[in-house]
């Protein structure tokens, strides 16, 4: 089966490798996902009429939003971007144009397909790569048997420092910067003033560069590549690929709700008027790129806030409207952050530990160890601000500090972390926890 017709349970379960907890989000996510690959198989007349399920996430920060859309898209290996709204204004102020988000999705999307299409090349372009560096080696008109000797000795790596004089692409000979502004509310798309510059003098023209043969062929399979690959087709598939595979997580979208009671200020009118703006995108709509038009009817819109001084229902009607489905995620208590420092795959304890190994440092956890961190971040929490599992990140940069900075001088070293240890450790910001604001954690 592939990655992209997993079934929900699969896609649950292979959240759970890396989030823990917090199965009413998971479910939703994999339902989601699950019927927009069910929509490519029904009749195609009612394949336009299926809309994506998107999903409004509520809940406070640190309890794994952000990671599930993140992680679900990295399963299924589908265009992902994370957009925090209140980078954006509605059309008229200065600001970024919500349009925006489509043209960077649109830009993982080839940078994806680019991929793809470069393993599919990379045999034959490895060929040509090493051709042209045996020829400027020995010349185009040396025997066979010498070329194939300097073959050999290319493929065996014993000539990757040898320097040699080679003619490269240089793309960009009028030394323009090609800075790119989005104009609100336009439909010419972007803007790349770079490009209107310097288009009419900006030329293909072989250089010659002085380099290693290291780097040339660095520089040559690029260039091979490039030359096999089809730039129509591939703008074709990633275009394809945003629309029907693309995921937009729509982080911090309560700072957007115009609460109810609140003046009716220049700052509600802007929050209320990018919720206007977006409603046409989540809706669906065609947006303009420099590569082409855009359809955003079946990308997957994934939207969270905490909501603490609003709520859902501040959010314009029609907004709510295109965001169907709804998710409450709950706050982490200590066992969930003691399993977030055990069950998921790259846990944090074994992060750290890798790092320590290539200083030659055997780094051990304890369960009592454990629990004593889950614990403090708990305190921590409750006594500074709730920031949810972010904390423990803090609270292991401050336990391990002092092991991480005398690293070189400890090779060889065994270091326990237990619960004495952490309290050791941590005994100043514990002893006065009326007072904890005053430190980092």
């Amino acid at each position: 089966m592939s990655q992209k017709s997993l079934t929900p349970r699969e896609i649950v379960t292979a959240l759970d490798h890396f989030v823990v907890g917090q199965q009413e989000a998971k479910r939703a996510v994999a339902n989601a996902l699950r019927n927009r690959w069910r929509r490519k198989f029904v009749p195609e007349d009612i394949r336009d009429e299926i809309i994506p399920h998107n999903i409004l996430m509520v809940g406070p920060t640190g309890v794994g939003k952000t990671e599930i859309a993140r992680r679900l898209a990295k399963l299924t290996d589908s265009p992902f971007i994370k957009v925090e709204v209140t980078k954006f204004t509605e059309i008229g102020y200065v600001g970024r144009d919500v349009d925006s988000i489509i043209r960077d999705l649109l830009d993982k999307a080839i940078s994806k397909a680019r991929e793809v299409m470069e393993k599919n090349v990379v045999g034959k372009a490895a060929d040509a790569a090493q051709d042209r560096i045996v020829n400027t080696l020995v010349g185009e008109s040396a025997t066979q048997e010498t070329k194939d000797k300097f073959l050999q000795k290319l493929k065996n790596g014993t000539l990757d420092d040898k320097e040699i004089s080679i003619e490269l692409m240089n793309t960009k000979v009028s030394g323009q910067s090609g800075h790119t502004f989005d104009v609100p509310g336009g439909q010419l798309g972007v803007i790349n003033i770079g490009e209107m510059l310097s288009k009419a003098m900006e030329t293909k023209k072989a250089k010659l560069v002085k380099t290693s043969v290291r780097n040339a062929y660095i520089a040559i399979l690029r260039e091979e590549s490039d030359k096999l690959i089809d730039e129509a087709l591939l703008i074709q598939n990633a275009i394809k690929s945003t629309e029907e595979d693309g995921i937009v997580f729509l982080d911090e979208i309560d700072k957007i709700a115009s609460r109810q009671g609140a003046s009716s200020g220049r700052g509600e009118v802007s929050r209320e008027g990018v919720q206007r703006d977006l409603l046409p995108l989540i809706e669906g709509t065609v947006v303009t790129t420099k590569h082409g038009p855009v359809r955003t009817n079946h990308i997957l819109f994934i939207s969270s806030g905490a909501f603490h001084t609003s709520k859902p229902s501040d959010l314009l009607p029609e907004l709510q409207g295109r965001l169907p489905v709804r998710v409450e995620l709950k706050a982490l208590n200590k066992d969930d952050l003691v399993r977030i420092l055990k069950d998921p795959k790259y846990n944090l304890p074994k992060q750290y530990k890798a790092l320590m190994e290539v200083e030659k440092i055997e780094l051990s956890f304890t369960d009592s160890g454990i629990r004593e961190i889950a614990q403090t971040a708990i305190e921590m929490n409750e006594l500074v601000e709730n920031i949810g599992a972010r904390r423990l990140h803090t609270i292991l940069e401050k336990l391990l500090e002092e092991i991480s900075f005398e690293a070189d001088s400890r090779s060889g070293s065994k270091v326990t972390i237990d619960e004495e240890y952490v309290k050791n450790r941590l005994s100043t910001i514990l002893k006065n926890k009326t007072d904890s604001s005053k430190f980092i954690l």
